[in-house]
């Protein structure tokens, strides 16, 4: 009955939508247009400038119901819409409100500023930030995310500019490194053929950038090159998280459980935090819900079950792709020595 309802929501949200933009259109560029609006049309361009800056931006928001709404998001939809009411609006009477579009513009321009503000002060604590890291005994894909946020600040910028930064470093400057090994590190992947599958992946990518980049070339410079350098990044996040999944196995420290599986996605489980966990055939018996439970099972050709569930007491965050962050109650793991890590954190709980 909730998913009805939601969808009953959505679409009327789309109609309105539809409505707001089809009847500003039909306004000012149908035949009726000159008929229609009298000749001191100002309170009508008025009304459609807050249909395009106001209404319209409130209900792309509220369509696109899983994203927190934001008055950054809202602004830049507003700004969007000034600018489309510009070209929609016939010059002769948008004459009088030109300086509308610039001055929204000039706002998103300050908001802009104020980001790159944000990467120099970034830039400028940049050795708190290493010092720090260092005297945090854990690993850069946690600590390097965390430090940033302590000394810097949590803005979405700066968790993307972390993000791409783990993402090259893991590509490029990890490669004399060992997985970190020992009593508490459990890896995720050697029993699945997640590893082989991305090297697949990155072999018929660079087949299809050498085959299709010529042929589109020919046709249209621009399209070629933006399609060589997606190809190239994504090959690119391909290398950088094969080598976060090799080099950050599972571990628990300080009475804390560190599971990530790659750039992707990341979690810290407190001790204390555990409400329940499920093991093996309760564990297998249990549905996975994605939207409350995020998973740590490494891709493999068949779907394998996990080895054990672990539910919280409150919503914990967990990073995931681009410094995006969504709370979960509960996590899914499934281990290369599930008997192993079974023994360990029994052990931990009863301390």
């Amino acid at each position: 009955m909730t998913a009805i309802q939601r969808d009953r929501r959505f679409y009327i949200l789309l109609f309105l939508l539809v409505l707001v933009l089809g009847s500003n259109a039909l306004l000012y560029r149908s035949p009726l247009t000159s008929q229609v609006l009298p000749a001191d049309a100002n309170w009508v361009v008025i009304g459609s400038l807050i249909d395009l800056a106001v209404v319209a931006p409130l209900l792309i928001l509220f369509l696109k119901r899983k994203e927190r709404i934001t008055v950054k998001a809202f602004i830049a939809w507003m700004v969007s819409g000034l600018v489309f009411a510009r070209f929609l609006i016939p010059s002769a009477y948008f004459e009088p409100f030109t300086y509308v579009p610039l001055a929204a513009i000039g706002i998103e321009a300050l908001i802009v500023l104020a980001e790159l503000g944000l990467v120099a002060l970034l830039i400028w604590r940049l050795p708190g930030i290493i010092r720090w890291i260092k005297s945090h005994n854990e690993s850069l894909l946690f600590s390097l995310p965390s430090a940033v946020e302590k000394r810097v600040g949590n803005h979405i910028l700066l968790r993307v500019i972390a993000s791409e930064f783990l993402m090259f470093y893991y590509a490029f400057a990890s490669w004399k490194k060992k997985p970190s090994a020992g009593e508490a590190y459990f890896s995720l992947h050697k029993k699945s053929s997640l590893i082989a599958f991305y090297i697949m992946l990155i072999h018929g990518i660079i087949i299809e950038t050498a085959a299709i980049h010529w042929l589109i070339h020919e046709k249209s410079v621009i399209l070629s090159i933006i399609m060589l350098l997606l190809n190239v990044y994504t090959v690119i996040f391909f290398i950088g998280d094969i080598q976060a999944i090799r080099l950050n196995p599972l571990y628990v420290q300080d009475r804390k459980i560190f599971v990530s599986l790659g750039l992707g996605k990341r979690i810290v489980i407190p001790m204390e935090e555990i409400k329940e966990i499920k093991w093996e055939r309760e564990a297998e018996e249990e549905k996975i819900n994605p939207k409350e439970t995020i998973d740590f099972i490494a891709k493999d050709f068949e779907t394998l079950p996990p080895h054990c569930i672990i539910e919280f007491k409150r919503p914990l965050a967990a990073n995931l792709f681009m410094g995006l962050k969504k709370n979960y109650t509960k996590t899914a793991i499934r281990l290369d020595e599930p008997d192993r890590f079974r023994a360990l954190i029994e052990d931990q709980k009863k301390i």
